[in-house]
């Protein structure tokens, strides 16, 4: 809309894109004044105790929220795809908001885009001095974070597809020896709205065997990747018979094992958007 507004202002000294990148990214950095970040649970605290009392839903609270691969360039060049789905995974998200809107533009601009410092400084009315220092300071602190967004994206290889198809048979069997060659010890649990997050594969085994022992029996679906990372649907055996939606579970593979598997609750909201039924029969 503000482009419509302006256009009768361009002059056509530019490209088109580029100016409707200009007017894109002002529009960003107007709407990140002033607003929260958005979060993952690991953001907020240590890990906590794998207990029901550990959970707990802060007020005021935003959330990283997943988005079906499909919507993020569902067209295009092979190569464009991996990037743009690389941009997008949890973890960077979470690392991007730490960042004021400056620094980030900055970033996304030159290390997912690819522009060049000049065009970026261009873009953003100011110096290749001030875009090459805003870098450097957004690149320190994601450094923090043991994240990047010049990370290679790696498709899933036929290794890692085998390996989602054991978990999947693994866990609606509950078969807790076969998870174990498949999550890495090291490994996160999160389960947003909660803020609680688990580390390491044994309080992960003893919160789905304690608090989360109503787990048992479920069923799981692949469904389209969200953030760049599979996907699937989980769906909890229902009293009424057949299963009920549970979880979006979105799960990040790290040497051939599972590294963080991350619980989304809002079923209500993300299973529509994710193409999955609203309740499994019997």
């Amino acid at each position: 809309m503000r482009a419509w507004r302006s256009r009768d202002r361009f002059e056509g000294r530019a490209a088109v894109g580029s100016w409707l990148y200009r007017i894109a990214t002002n529009v960003c950095l107007d709407m990140l004044r002033g607003k929260d970040r958005r979060a993952r649970p690991m953001d907020l605290g240590p890990a906590r105790e794998p207990v029901e009392a550990n959970l707990n839903v802060p007020a005021g609270a935003s959330w990283i929220e997943p988005i079906p691969d499909s919507m993020i360039a569902p067209e295009g060049d092979p190569a464009e795809v991996a990037v743009a789905r690389e941009s997008v995974r949890l973890a960077l998200v979470a690392a991007l908001q730490r960042l004021p809107a400056r620094q980030r533009a900055a970033l996304i601009l030159r290390e997912v885009l690819r522009w060049e410092a000049s065009e970026v400084a261009e873009l953003l009315g100011t110096s290749v001095a001030s875009v090459n220092s805003a870098l450097q300071r957004a690149r320190a602190t994601l450094a923090q974070s043991n994240v990047s967004p010049s990370d290679a994206s790696r498709p899933l290889s036929d290794p890692d597809r085998a390996l989602l198809e054991r978990y999947v048979a693994a866990f609606q069997r509950y078969d807790f020896e076969g998870l174990t060659s498949l999550i890495r010890e090291d490994a996160t649990q999160s389960m947003p709205p909660y803020d609680m997050w688990l580390h390491g594969r044994d309080d992960i085994f003893a919160w789905w065997l304690g608090p989360g022992i109503g787990c048992r029996g479920s069923r799981v679906i692949p469904t389209i990747g969200a953030n760049g990372s599979p996907a699937f649907g989980q769906y909890k055996p229902s009293p009424a018979g057949g299963y009920e939606p549970w979880a979006l579970q979105v799960l990040e593979l790290s040497e051939g094992r599972i590294a963080e598997l991350t619980f989304f609750l809002d079923t209500a909201r993300l299973f529509p958007l994710f193409g999955l039924p609203a309740r499994l029969d019997a």
